[in-house]
């Protein structure tokens, strides 16, 4: 028998948000994701669209933050 213990992930779902950008956007997930959960470990991109208010665009990424449990 293994002495291995293994790592078990859990995912959520997060919807980043930027007037910069795509990349922006996903970078105040992942920051924001950070604050609140624990082992944050990688994130994928499941959905990107955008907003138009007037003259400015809104970008949104919709992205699986994906952390281990301890």
């Amino acid at each position: 028998m293994s002495t291995h213990e293994a790592t078990i992930y859990r995912k959520t779902e997060l919807v980043g948000t930027s007037s910069v950008g795509f990349d922006d956007a996903v970078r105040h997930a992942v920051a924001r994701a950070q604050k609140t959960l624990r082992h944050v470990q990688w994130f994928e991109v499941k959905e990107q669209r955008g907003r138009i208010d007037g003259e400015a665009i809104e970008y949104q990424v919709t992205l699986e933050i994906g952390f281990a449990l301890e």
